[in-house]
């Protein structure tokens, strides 16, 4: 999504939906960002309001864009919040939603440690939501990006989604055991035509600024989950050899991480 907000401009209006304290920084453009979620978060946030997605406080046609990250899979009336979706924004705005694929090892993973983790949705086709949006919001889908998954809510630096039990059977939470899911989920992936790596999808609907970018982006931070452009990786030099593997810095956070070409991998795009 930082693609498309850095390039809305002063006064425009976003909506970041189920977001807690935010799913971007407020620094990322000059525009407004509004936050709503059902739960005060923890943290201050500015231009937070506490709303239901199926009852929300805004008037008609409020929002240039809705950014909705990671918040779909929640939401108990998604028929409600959909129709909430498509009366705040403007017949030219842009919608961005990103979700779990229920049915891929990582998702598994996090609901089995997390007994739930409150979702209440099970996304499993990408056409079959956009299609429900679509009708909803009667907003275009422009187009579906895959996610990669690093497992970074398994790290024990992160906020912990399970007890130190469960934990343990799946490594510890520690960057040896991620750096393993990752060596070994991107092998198979490669190799035997898996989906290990895939964590879920981000749709497009309405109009955006800049094109969408739909090219998968294998490299992602086992410890702030930033995802990266393999090539961009190389072209700011943050990629090298450790131990005869190639591994790169995470600009978001500095952690070290297991390098992998996104060109082996375009043929999970969209599934």
């Amino acid at each position: 999504m930082r693609e498309i907000l850095e390039n809305f401009g002063p006064g425009q209006r976003i909506l970041d939906l189920g977001s807690g304290a935010g799913s971007f920084p407020s620094s990322m453009g000059p525009f407004i960002a509004i936050r709503a979620d059902l739960d005060y978060p923890s943290s201050p946030a500015q231009n937070f309001a506490q709303a239901d997605a199926a009852r929300l406080p805004f008037a008609d046609r409020a929002f240039d864009a809705v950014i909705s990250n990671h918040s779909l899979e929640h939401f108990h009336d998604l028929a409600g919040a959909l129709a909430e979706i498509g009366r705040v924004l403007k017949p030219t705005g842009a919608l961005y939603i990103s979700v779990p694929d229920a049915s891929t090892f990582a998702d598994r993973l996090y609901r089995w440690l997390a007994r739930g983790g409150g979702h209440v949705n099970p996304f499993t086709s990408a056409p079959e939501l956009a299609a429900s949006i679509e009708r909803a919001t009667h907003l275009r889908h422009v187009n579906t990006r895959t996610l990669f998954a690093s497992l970074s809510y398994l790290n024990r630096r992160n906020a912990r989604v399970a007890g130190p039990r469960r934990l343990l059977v799946v490594g510890g939470g520690t960057d040896l055991s991620l750096y393993l899911f990752t060596y070994l989920s991107r092998l198979s992936d490669r190799l035997f035509g898996t989906r290990f790596s895939v964590y879920g999808w981000a749709l497009y609907f309405g109009s955006f600024p800049v094109p969408v970018d739909t090219d998968v982006w294998s490299n992602v931070c086992i410890r702030c989950g930033s995802g990266a452009q393999s090539e961009w990786l190389r072209e700011v030099k943050v990629v090298r050899r450790q131990f005869f593997l190639p591994v790169y810095r995470c600009p978001s956070c500095g952690t070290t991480n297991l390098f992998s070409e996104d060109r082996h991998y375009q043929r999970l795009s969209n599934t």
